[in-house]
């Protein structure tokens, strides 16, 4: 099972309130280029499928971000599934979901994080590719 991976500078951008995770606009990209923990901040430095056959960012709606139980200090991002539909001549390759925060200007469009699919796809006319976010979310936080 593919686990997302938050990239490191995000919790730099929640403890120095460059963005606001209940709040902001939040995007889903596709990459066949393996995103890094240490080295992607921006949806800047990944570079995109092509945008063809139908392929554009995805809005996630669902966001949330709430702390799982009184007291646990056990934080939850979660969104609704994340889908794309092909149409022709379908999409280019891809690997990656990332997720970022559309909302921030400084910085523009911090990345979240990443998934990576465990091997590459590429969607047909007609197509779909859905990640629907686990019983613990898109990721979790804990804080002790």
């Amino acid at each position: 099972m593919a686990t997302f991976q938050v990239v490191d500078e995000w919790a730099n951008y929640l403890s120095t309130k460059k963005v606001d995770v209940s709040a902001d606009t939040y995007k889903a990209a596709l990459t066949n280029v393996a995103p890094t923990k240490a080295g992607t901040q921006v949806i800047g430095d990944i570079s995109q499928i092509t945008a063809t056959g139908g392929y554009a960012v995805v809005t996630l709606t669902g966001v949330s971000f709430a702390e799982t139980g009184a007291g646990t200090g056990i934080w939850k991002f979660t969104c609704a599934a994340i889908s794309w539909t092909a149409s022709a001549p379908g999409f280019d390759t891809a690997r990656y979901v990332v997720i970022y925060n559309d909302t921030s200007v400084t910085p523009a469009k911090p990345v979240v994080g990443f998934l990576d699919n465990g091997a590459t796809f590429s969607l047909q006319a007609g197509n779909s590719a859905t990640f629907t976010p686990g019983a613990n979310g898109v990721y979790t936080s804990t804080v002790s």
